[in-house]
């Protein structure tokens, strides 16, 4: 038989907040704030530190595993996160400690755009006409 306790922490939410709280290690916000909804990120192929030296990556959680595994392909912040089944802002601190150790790549979206030579508005137009029809 459940506590009675118990049925009530399911019932009000509190047992989900558990997880992300342990998983950051009581963080609530990443060390750097420049990450978006669409910054993408890949898996550094061979990551170096800013000595030319190989970076070892420390102990990683499952979490941070999947991610680099996720990212192998380029990946935006909200899909990592939806991969991952957690809140933004909890995937957003993981990120982050994978940029710090040089195992992730981020690459904020202005400067995709800036290499292929600028905005293309027709494709804005399309993009901002796609999500009016969902």
């Amino acid at each position: 038989m459940t506590p009675h306790w118990e049925d009530e922490a399911e019932e009000d939410g509190a047992g989900t907040m558990v997880r992300p709280y342990t998983i950051t290690r009581g963080r609530t916000a990443p060390e750097r704030d420049d990450f978006s909804l669409i910054t993408v990120l890949t898996t550094a192929q061979d990551p170096r530190d800013e000595h030319s030296a190989p970076v070892r990556p420390g102990r990683l959680q499952p979490e941070h595993r999947m991610i680099l595994d996720r990212c192998r392909r380029p990946a935006a912040v909200a899909e990592v996160a939806s991969d991952l089944g957690l809140p933004v802002s909890v995937t957003k601190i993981l990120l982050a400690d994978l940029v710090a150790q040089g195992l992730l790549l981020a690459r904020a979206p202005l400067s995709v755009a800036r290499v292929a030579g600028g905005r293309d508005m027709g494709l804005l137009a399309a993009v901002r006409d796609g999500l009016r029809r969902l």
